[in-house]
């Protein structure tokens, strides 16, 4: 079962623009409670190695809890609803405090 602040390997397809695309890994931030009931889609945040200074971003630098190899940004502004049948794999957790930064940014940038 997936749970908030996972980093998940995932499948986001061709990109169109600037969307974030191909197979990523992104971290889940869809609430406890509704992870609980099974759902068939999820939000999640793709990760990117391309650090840029924007407020829209939370770097999260790789440890041996959240499974990635490499520095990476939490792209908030590029959050995502996909189904769960894209995640191919499960690689970590970003932990309470990196969940903490990536739901506060994502709140600033909806004005919630």
């Amino acid at each position: 079962m997936l749970t908030p602040g996972d980093v998940v390997e995932l499948d986001l397809g061709a990109p169109a623009g600037s969307k974030a695309g191909m197979t990523r890994p992104a971290v889940v931030v869809t609430a406890a409670r509704v992870l609980r009931g099974g759902p068939h889609v999820v939000q999640v945040i793709p990760l990117t190695r391309t650090i840029r200074d924007s407020g829209a971003e939370v770097v999260i630098e790789p440890d041996e809890h959240n499974g990635l190899s490499d520095t990476s940004a939490a792209q908030c502004q590029h959050i995502r609803t996909v189904s769960t049948a894209r995640v191919s794999d499960h690689l970590g957790t970003i932990g309470p405090s990196a969940l903490g930064q990536v739901r506060d940014t994502l709140a600033a940038l909806l004005d919630v």
